[in-house]
This record gives C-alpha cells, sequence and structure tokens, in this order.
C-alpha cells in the first residue's frame, strides 16, 4: 500500500473527489462556449464549400460577384435581396397611407353610404394620393439609378414581394433544391433549375445547405449602401406582366405556337424544312423563337456531360437505339420520341434523370422552331 494510514487514503479520496467535481463543473460552464465555437468552425467551413459550388454551378447567371447578369438572373448579394430599406419611415408612411385609402374605397362604393360621407371620402382619398406622390418624389430620385435597373422602392423586401412567410435560409433552400421553372416567360436565357438530386439535380442536400450559407453570409445588416444598391446589375423581374403577351408566354399575332399535340407536331414539322444551324442557336439560346422566347434546353442539358438533364452529344443516337429497346417505347419513332420529349415531357422519363423539364414549351415555340431543334439534335450522333 502506497498510503497506509486510513487518514491519509481518506484525505486524498477527498482531494481527488472535489478536484474532479471542479473540472466536471468547469467542463459544463465552459460547454456552451465550445459548442458554439464548434458551430462558428462547422458553418466558417460549410460557407467555404459553399463559395466553391456557388463558383462552379451559380455564376453563370448571378455573376461570380453575385450582383446578378442582365436577362440571366438576378442579384443575390444586394440589399434588396436582404430586405434593406433606405427609407423606412417614408416607407412606413406610405404603407400606412395605402391601408387607409383602401379601407376608404370599400367604404366608398358601399350603396348605403351617404353623399356627405362620400364627399367627405373623395377628398380624403384625393389628400391620400397627393401624400403619396410626395412620398415618392421625396425618396425615389436618389433610387432613380437601381429603379431604372427595375427596383421597386414601393416593396423593397425580397421576402414580401414574393408572399413568402419563412426565413430567407429556406427561400434560398428550397429554391435551389426546385428550382423555378415557371420563371421561363420571364427569364429569356432559361429558367432556375433544380439542383437536387432528389430533383434531377447533380448537388446532394448538404451541398445545397452550403450554398445557401454561402449566399446568406454576404449579408450586410443595417451597413448596406446605396452605392451597394447602384452596383446590382440585375434585380429580380416580375413574373408574368399581363399588358404585355410576351412576358406571359403568349405568341404574338401571326405566330402561332406548336402546342402540345405530339402528332400534330409531327404532321406540321414534316411539311417544313429543318435548318440544323437555326436549331443549335434556338437550343443554346443564341436567338430567339418565333414567339420571341428564348428556349432553355442548354441550361439543363450539357454538351458532353451529363446535368440536370441528359448530355446533348448522342442525343440522335440514344433516340435511334430508343434506349436499348425500353418497353415503354415500344412503337416510337426517333422523331416521335425526340417530339414528345420536348412537348411533353413528363410522357417518358428516362432511367436515373427526374423529370425537371418545363412544361408547356410546346407554348413558347412554332411548328419552325421545333422542325430547326430537331434538325439540330439529329446531328448529335456518337
Amino acid at each position: 500500500m502506497l498510503i497506509p494510514n486510513i487518514e491519509n487514503r481518506i484525505t486524498l479520496g477527498i482531494v481527488a473527489f472535489v478536484t474532479t467535481m471542479v473540472l466536471l463543473g468547469w467542463a459544463a460552464i465552459n460547454e456552451g462556449g465550445r459548442m458554439v465555437a464548434l458551430e462558428d468552425t462547422f458553418h466558417a467551413r460549410a460557407i467555404e464549400q459553399g463559395a466553391s459550388l456557388f463558383a462552379a454551378n451559380c455564376t453563370r447567371c448571378h455573376g461570380e460577384d453575385g450582383r446578378g447578369r442582365e436577362n440571366f438572373g438576378p442579384a443575390l448579394n444586394s440589399p434588396y435581396f436582404f430586405g434593406h430599406d433606405f427609407f423606412p419611415e417614408i416607407t412606413d408612411q406610405i404603407t400606412r397611407l395605402t391601408t387607409e385609402q383602401v379601407a376608404l374605397t370599400a367604404e366608398r362604393i358601399r350603396p348605403s353610404v351617404a353623399a356627405d360621407r362620400a364627399t367627405e371620402i373623395d377628398a380624403r382619398l384625393a389628400e391620400i394620393e397627393t401624400r403619396i406622390n410626395e412620398l415618392n418624389a421625396e425618396r425615389n430620385p436618389q433610387l432613380q439609378a437601381a429603379i431604372d435597373k427595375g427596383y421597386n422602392p414601393q416593396s423593397p423586401i425580397r421576402l414580401n414581394s414574393v408572399g413568402w412567410g419563412g426565413t430567407l435560409h429556406a427561400y434560398v433552400y428550397t429554391t435551389l433544391e426546385h428550382g423555378r421553372p415557371a420563371s421561363i416567360s420571364y427569364w429569356p436565357n432559361g429558367p432556375m433549375v433544380a439542383w437536387s438530386q432528389t430533383a434531377g439535380g447533380p448537388l446532394r442536400s448538404d451541398q445545397l445547405v452550403d450554398i445557401a450559407d454561402y449566399i446568406l453570409n454576404w449579408d450586410k445588416g443595417d451597413n448596406w449602401t446605396l452605392e451597394d444598391l447602384f452596383a446590382v446589375r440585375q434585380f429580380p423581374k416580375v413574373p408574368c406582366d399581363p399588358s404585355n403577351p410576351l412576358s406571359c408566354g403568349i405568341a404574338p399575332a401571326g405566330e402561332p405556337p406548336v402546342g402540345s399535340d405530339v402528332n400534330a407536331a409531327l404532321t406540321a414539322i414534316a411539311a417544313l424544312t429543318g435548318d440544323a444551324a437555326r436549331g443549335d442557336q434556338l437550343y443554346h439560346g443564341q436567338v430567339r423563337s418565333g414567339t420571341d422566347n428564348a428556349l432553355p434546353c442548354a441550361a439543363c442539358h450539357q454538351a458532353e456531360v451529363n446535368g440536370v438533364g441528359p448530355m446533348t452529344a448522342g442525343t440522335w443516337t440514344r433516340a435511334e437505339s430508343l434506349h436499348d429497346g425500353d418497353p415503354a417505347l415500344a412503337g416510337y419513332t426517333p422523331e416521335f420520341y425526340l417530339v414528345e420529349a420536348i412537348l411533353l415531357p413528363g410522357n417518358y422519363v428516362v432511367p436515373n434523370f427526374s423529370n425537371a423539364m418545363q412544361a408547356g414549351l410546346g407554348d413558347l415555340m412554332t411548328p419552325q422552331d421545333l422542325a430547326d431543334i430537331v434538325a439540330y439534335l439529329k446531328t448529335q450522333t456518337q
């Protein structure tokens, strides 16, 4: 026995116990700080990984600095995206006046409103309109450079503009996960595609989180400046302007779209001569279709590597082989296969891919456009 005396053993035991409890207490007290440090380290690593993923996948449309590319994609590194209002007092006043305006207008149209009250309402509505114009005249000149590029100072918070009730992080993540297929109607160089592997894209869920963390790291809080606003190259677009039929994908008079009837489309293009060179340009968004739309083909179909959709190279070879006798394609001709894939992409989905194609592409092109694209795809042999 190293310590033969029982009293000394007891003393040593007490000291050891107290020392252990002190160490455990110290660890417990500092556990919160340690976890915060670990979370900060993990978050920093996620941002770093997100930066690499953003550079590889997102800069084509959103720019290397995240300030957008004209007619490709909106800015993410922007005070508007993060909901910074440079004139909150004016915005609050306009909001209150607009709320009162709506209430008074609803009262004014009631059949039971007295004539005197109607006169009072009309006078107040005129005052409100004048005051709103004065407030806009006070604020807008300072923002004119951004307004000229599409900024709407009357709706300075992006999430409010789109009616999103969740967090900004959730908005970014779900956009990456599911894409915005309908955005083909207002982004001429292609819609926001789905990047998640669950939707046919190339990225894992954790990689989508990393990209979202990187994008949100651009937030400057209250330190955004007007110079940041003016540096934005592309603001988000209004999805569809009823006064402009083209923005809603409606063909102009005299240029009827091909539609979604595959057999009718095949009959129509059989009477036409397809121009493979123009089909190449249509496919890659270099020229607009006969309905004045830019087609999004190349956004998902890369030249020689599988992306969100199958690669372009070898398309006609695969159409001729009809995917090695897949029974789902029994009776198909190569032309029917290609036309159906374009007009009704959900009818047959290539194995190992999900249907991420924009529906309604037939409404964005004429029969001649379709004939040209098919002629181009026939050049894609292995």
